[in-house]
């Protein structure tokens, strides 16, 4: 068998089990991409060998029949050309804010900053994002999850940035001090959604995604302290899925800028001089 004839059945076998998509890939044909390229770490077509394609086999049928995002399976998601080690401690890496990271945000700072702040960070991967983005940046990368936490510091020491990226055990910004950037994808899914969710995301931490009736509870409390923990134009970056109304309806007097990125008023910003308190 060679890799294609491989990828034409796994992707078939995809979509025909009706999975769903979002943790890194859109359709069965890129799932089945991705499967078969992390295992071979290559994508060409020769022959694959008997084990190469017991494993990649096994792995799909996991797949299908657990309805485990393949993240989880192969223990690595991808923002853009940065990979990230990930198990069920954390969410899938699947953050707007690593477009504006990539291409844009710079155009929004008044200077380069020196501390930054990746608040519920995860896998830690905005926080080595943004050590990587800012390389005189001095980054704090928090989170209540202590298992959160240990696999944030496995990505942080990957990417060899453990002298300027310290994980923090916090409840938001309970122990933290004052910075000049602050970005964060906090939960943002609604009480309803979560009631809805397909079987793979039932395999993510509730924790990382439950955010009360109307998806916004922990952006209330951001906004309600991120004034006290930005020093004088600095700027909050903060992630809210499809909540863009309902949070222009709980404060009419805030004139959020909503930067491009490909999931359109999923992404807010704001200098501290805009936020309330």
């Amino acid at each position: 068998m060679i890799v294609s004839k491989l990828l034409r059945d796994t992707a078939r076998r995809f979509a025909s089990a009706g999975l769903h998509y979002g943790h890194g890939t859109h359709n069965a044909k890129e799932e089945a991409a991705w499967l078969i390229s992390s295992v071979l770490g290559f994508l060409l077509e020769q022959e694959l060998n008997s084990k190469q394609i017991k494993q990649i086999n096994s792995l799909a049928d996991r797949r299908i029949r657990e309805r485990v995002p393949l993240a989880y399976l192969l223990k690595e998601a991808w923002l853009g050309e940065h990979s990230f080690y990930v198990d069920k401690r954390v969410i899938v890496p699947r953050s707007f804010i690593a477009e504006l990271l990539r291409d844009r945000l710079s155009s929004w700072l008044a200077r380069e900053p020196k501390r930054a702040l990746d608040l519920c960070t995860g896998s830690g991967c905005l926080a080595v994002l943004l050590a990587l983005t800012f390389p005189k940046a001095r980054v704090d990368a928090a989170d209540v999850s202590s298992g959160a936490l240990a696999v944030a510091k496995k990505n942080i020491g990957h990417y060899e940035l453990i002298e300027r990226v310290k994980p923090i055990r916090s409840n938001l910004f309970e122990k933290l001090k004052k910075y000049d950037l602050i970005v964060s994808n906090p939960p943002y899914v609604t009480a309803n959604s979560m009631k809805k969710l397909p079987k793979e995301y039932r395999h993510e931490p509730a924790l990382a995604l439950a955010a009360g009736g109307d998806g916004l509870a922990l952006v209330h409390r951001i906004l309600a302290e991120a004034k006290s923990h930005l020093n004088s134009g600095g700027l909050l970056v903060c992630e809210i899925g499809g909540n863009r109304k309902a949070l222009e309806r709980a404060y009419p007097k805030i004139e959020f800028a909503w930067p491009e990125t490909s999931d359109p008023g999923s992404v807010f910003i704001l200098e501290r001089e805009q936020l309330p308190g």
